[in-house]
């Protein structure tokens, strides 16, 4: 027999059998198809969010431009530290800002206890701490353009503020002299800025810059 007339005795598979293979492969296909889209649209949409969330970690934080010790007594009894934004850091919440200091064998952790408006007014950034206690600091607002720290306690581009710590009451007792702190302001998110400094061989001044 030849190959044509085989094929031409050849009948093709028909009917409602075939039809529903056909339909399943078309499901099954756009079921799959489906799945893909939307795995892939998932799965861009969490890339980008932890890019974000990756980059505000980065490049977020706080950054420590001095500290100034107050001599109460014959010691350092307060501490000034005074802070600002990262450059291109997003808003920072005071109010949800650590301070953690490490003396003598002791860590303590401080929270937000209030803030103080001077950029205004008095320029003294001591003469009132009413607001540092053994577990707060005291937020004193230096430069605040948009309100936003007076308001809010959150400081953004632009702002200064200083961060009063009573030291008598934090680490039991005021720092003598050469004494080595070391610590971090550690803000909601983003780098924290660090302490570290040793107290000089003696203190001939009131005011004294440690770091």
């Amino acid at each position: 027999m030849k190959i044509t007339e085989f094929l031409k005795n050849k009948k093709g598979a028909s009917g409602i059998g075939t039809l529903i293979v056909f339909i399943a492969m078309v499901l099954v296909a756009a079921v799959a198809a489906s799945v893909l889209i939307n795995t892939s649209g998932f799965l861009q949409q969490k890339a980008s969010t932890t890019g974000k969330e990756s980059t505000e970690q980065v490049a977020s934080g706080v950054l420590i431009s001095g500290i100034t010790g107050k001599v109460v007594t014959s010691d350092v009894g307060l501490l000034a530290i005074y802070l600002a934004p990262n450059a291109g850091s997003s808003a920072i919440d005071l109010a949800q800002t650590k301070v953690m200091l490490d003396y003598n064998g002791k860590s303590v952790v401080l929270g937000y206890g209030g803030k103080e408006d001077m950029s205004t007014g008095d320029s003294n950034v001591f003469s009132n701490s009413t607001g540092a206690t053994a577990t707060k600091y005291q937020v004193n607002i230096l430069q605040d353009y948009d309100d936003s720290a007076v308001d809010n306690a959150v400081i953004n581009k632009g702002d200064a503020v200083a961060i009063l710590i009573n030291t008598t009451a934090a680490v039991g007792g005021d720092i003598p002299e050469r004494t080595a702190i070391s610590g971090k302001v550690q803000p909601e998110f983003g780098a924290p800025g660090v302490i570290s400094f040793t107290t000089p061989a003696s203190y001939t001044t009131t005011l004294v810059e440690l770091q």
